[in-house]
């Protein structure tokens, strides 16, 4: 672009250098719009413009047109940008490009693999719900929001349903300078070293395979900044199918056999070669991945699991890219230590849905009033920002024309529909008058071969599996039927000297569905199993069944259940509706007065939709225990839904660990007003949060207990605090335990203990500056552990039911916390029966525990503990 800088202006430079500069940045305008994008000197309208028109060529020309309306100063900075952008990546192409030309044959391969991968990926791959229907990725795809920085990794059990708010305030707080691209994400962030290997992560349905996709499909179409000369692309759901000692050369010519005269060539070429690994939470070995054997050439024989370890951990090629992806909840058993950068997909913001509604509906008038039937339903808004999800809900709607009956308000009526809608559309091909002169004979069709699906999916679920072979009389059953291509996707599984058919449900949740049906439609009675959800002993079965649990109750609802049967042929018996309901109404109501986790239950009612429930449930005290659990919108809707139907106080609210903020605070504040007890523990609380709460305070007549242990207030938060228990003066006893209080901040309670704070506890805080006026020494006021047996018992208790109500991971997490404890305190009689428990508690969970290095932690504590 050095040409520009002998013209008058940029404006002028772009006019001249229109058609050199759109030979130049027709491979890389995706990513360069996005840029624009991000730095707001484009709108998104700008860009939606732009994305409608047809090849990369037809974008960069409608760039340029763009820019000549925005004038001089937009021009100059365009031409910056486009300027940088490409020395960034020439620039990391030379540092990672240091081998000698290549021969004519690598570059022939080269050429060839390309061409392969674009073939590969230029369908969506799982987004066809017809047999045979192709759908062009280049017309369908949708930016996603991909995000720099490392998640925690103590997440929902569920992940599928950790969207909603959360997601929205991501999006919101995210600086713009943490947005990436696809093409940018090899590149470095911030120029210090090299990125090498690269983890993305996100909630099941959110698009990570579709961004392999589009990565691939950019790679084979040279559209993107990626400088490989090799992309080698394999998923850990055909890596399954290896069950003998392989090489990586032999994984990799598994799909790749045109890359085996080069394939030397390729590997000792390692510093131009990406290997992109994609669904790692399906790997049935990812909990074995820290290996102690490893391979360092790539025709050496070993075990898959020690293949993939050796080549993340650098043993093997170790010049190589690798991109790994995985749902959040595998990805602690990841090797950490050799990710170089950490990659978050988000998913569409509101700005994508629409412009997937777009092309999904091809007509601009559809698609706006198909979004403004979402935009009109809070969980389908909700759900749509979940690409899998928003594809599932345009399905919906295009089959069914429009939301004609009442709007789904739960999950399961979104399934319903969708079955509903999939099972019309594939049947009106064979027959426009299926549903009216052949019903009773078409129905009993459809509901036999939904049967056969539901079995297929309640076995494989509860034995935790995904992948099913052609082999299994299950998969037998189901192979001869019309409609399994809309429902089941198909690989094959080679080895050698034979080949074997593998199926699994085009998603997860798709899956749960079918076997709720099964469970709701059938004799099959409840599995034992789901008795036993909310008992994490095994931190791998810990929530396994939730949304299986969830689906199945609105399927017993009687809304879904009429629509099963007047349009599939599949009716629930009425003895299993009316027991399923009285067993709602007990568990509810079992454990509103013992304080169990009720998150899942409160799910089952919601899905019901029929307030009769709730109000039968009349609990002799009400109290609500939902730690842990990262809260979406989805489920604060779900706790209000069931606290709005019942009166009175809420004796207990315990909120600890559920990534509460000022907006979820403000959003159930007429809650809070109500209970006595409340707990706000492990969640990071900033100064707005700290007023939210302190405005609940200042109008309850009901709150006693306030805990906020472990939530990062200072002594500007307390200062907020104190001044709000002035007001109404009902608050008795106040936890901050690990916090960042100095005495300076204890003093502004001092004039309000010990009355009505009859006890403040704020151990393991920053209490290193002088003590006025022994202030700490007041009875009401405790800054370090003490032999008063009564008043630590009950928090020795609290913390151990914490504790067995915890998964393994979370476990270990407050073990680092309540094991610091001085010596002196251990003589205590509390403390001597408080930690005997704890180890007794500990030694279980190892006993049980099948993860090794889970393990070694928990034995870890076992011996602080018994020393």
């Amino acid at each position: 672009m050095g040409e520009k800088d002998g013209c008058n202006s940029s404006l002028t430079a772009i006019r001249v250098l229109r058609v050199s500069l759109v030979d130049e940045l027709e491979g890389r305008i995706d990513s360069l719009l996005e840029v624009l994008v991000s730095r707001e000197f484009f709108t998104r309208d700008d860009r939606e413009e732009v994305l409608c028109q047809l090849g990369p060529r037809a974008r960069v020309r409608k760039v340029l047109d763009i820019l000549q309306c925005k004038g001089e100063e937009a021009a100059n900075i365009f031409l910056s940008i486009s300027s940088n952008h490409q020395q960034e990546a020439q620039k990391y192409s030379k540092e990672g490009n240091t081998d000698q030309p290549q021969s004519v044959e690598y570059n022939k391969v080269k050429q060839k693999h390309k061409d392969v991968l674009r073939r590969r990926s230029e369908s969506m791959l799982f987004y066809n719900t017809r047999h045979g229907e192709k759908i062009l990725f280049s017309e369908h795809y949708v930016n996603l929001l991909l995000v720099d920085g490392h998640q925690g990794l103590d997440i929902k059990r569920h992940e599928v349903l950790t969207f909603g708010q959360k997601r929205l305030s991501l999006q919101q707080k995210s600086a713009v300078h943490r947005k990436i691209t696809p093409g940018e994400i090899f590149l470095s962030p911030n120029g210090s070293r090299p990125v090498k290997k690269v983890l993305v992560t996100g909630v099941a349905g959110i698009g990570k395979t579709i961004l392999v996709q589009k990565m691939l499909f950019d790679f084979g179409a040279n559209k993107n900044c990626l400088t490989f000369d090799f992309v080698i692309h394999m998923t850990f759901r055909d890596l399954n199918l290896i069950n003998k000692p392989t090489s990586f050369r032999e994984m990799v010519l598994r799909k790749n056999r045109h890359l085996a005269k080069e394939l030397d060539n390729i590997l000792a070429n390692d510093n131009n070669l990406l290997i992109i690994l994609d669904g790692f939470d399906e790997f049935r070995h990812y909990r074995s991945c820290e290996v102690d054997v490893f391979v360092s050439e790539p025709d050496e024989d070993a075990e898959v699991v020690e293949v993939f370890g050796s080549l993340m951990l650098g043993e093997l090629l170790p010049n190589a890219s690798v991109l790994l992806t995985s749902r959040p909840a595998a990805i602690n058993h990841i090797p950490v230590g050799c990710i170089d950068r950490f990659v978050l997909i988000s998913g569409f913001s509101l700005g994508e849905v629409q412009d997937f509604f777009s092309r999904y509906f091809q007509d601009r008038t559809l698609a706006d009033r198909m979004f403004a039937v979402v935009s009109a339903n809070d969980l389908m808004l909700t759900l749509c920002y979940i690409p899998a999800f928003c594809y599932i809900v345009c399905c919906i709607l295009k089959e069914s024309k429009e939301l004609g009956g009442p709007s789904p308000k739960t999950m399961t009526d979104i399934y319903v529909q969708y079955l509903v809608a999939l099972l019309r559309s594939h049947t009106q091909a064979r027959a426009e008058t299926f549903f009216q002169e052949q019903q009773a004979g078409a129905n009993q069709q459809l509901s036999d071969t939904v049967l056969k699906l539901g079995r297929l999916a309640f076995k494989k679920l509860m034995e935790h599996q995904t992948l099913f072979y052609s082999s299994d009389p299950d998969v037998a059953a189901v192979k001869g039927c019309s409609l399994v291509s809309t429902f089941l996707d198909k690989t094959v599984a080679q080895e050698p000297g034979c080949t074997e058919e593998v199926y699994s449900f085009a998603h997860l949740t798709v899956q749960e569905f079918f076997a709720a049906v099964y469970c709701a439609v059938t004799d099959q009675p409840l599995p034992d199993a789901i008795q036993n959800t909310t008992t994490p002993v095994e931190g791998s079965n810990y929530g396994h069944l939730d949304l299986f649990n969830r689906f199945l109750s609105g399927i017993l609802s009687e809304r879904n259940a009429n629509l099963l049967s007047r349009q599939v042929g599949l009716g629930c018996h009425k003895e299993k509706v009316d027991s399923y309901r009285q067993r709602i109404i007990r568990e509810l109501a079992a454990r509103c007065e013992n304080g169990a986790h009720i998150l899942n239950y409160l799910h089952c009612l919601f899905e019901q939709q029929d307030p009769s429930l709730a109000l039968a449930v009349q609990p002799k005290t009400l109290r609500i225990n939902v730690c842990d659990e990262t809260l979406s919108q989805m489920d604060y809707n779900t706790i209000k839904y069931f606290l709005n139907l019942t009166k009175g106080t809420i004796s207990e609210l315990d909120l600890t660990g559920t990534g509460v903020s000022c907006e979820s605070l403000r959003d159930i504040q007429p809650l809070l007003i109500r209970c006595q007890c409340l707990w706000l523990g492990e969640n990071i609380l900033d100064m707005e949060a700290a007023q939210a709460i302190a405005d609940v305070l200042q109008v309850s007549e009901s709150i006693t207990q306030l805990g906020l242990g472990w939530s990062n207030i200072g002594d500007e938060e307390l200062l907020v605090l104190s001044d709000a228990i002035r007001v109404k003066k009902k608050l008795e006893q106040l936890w901050m335990e690990g916090n960042r209080l100095t005495y300076r901040g204890l003093m502004t309670l001092k004039d309000l203990t010990p009355y009505p704070l009859e006890r403040v506890v704020a151990i393991w805080n920053d209490l290193t500056d002088t003590d006025p006026e022994s202030f700490s020494t007041r009875e009401s006021v405790t800054v370090d552990f003490t032999d008063d047996d009564d008043m630590w018992d009950g928090w020795g208790q609290w913390v151990l039911k914490r504790c067995e109500v915890s998964s393994n991971e979370k476990l270990v997490m407050v073990l680092h916390k309540v094991c610091n404890v001085s010596a002196h305190c251990l003589k205590a009689k509390w403390a001597k029966t408080f930690y005997e428990q704890l180890t007794q508690l500990i030694t279980g969970r190892i006993e049980s525990c099948t993860e090794e290095d889970m393990c070694k932690k928990l034995k870890k504590f076992e011996n602080i503990l018994q020393h």
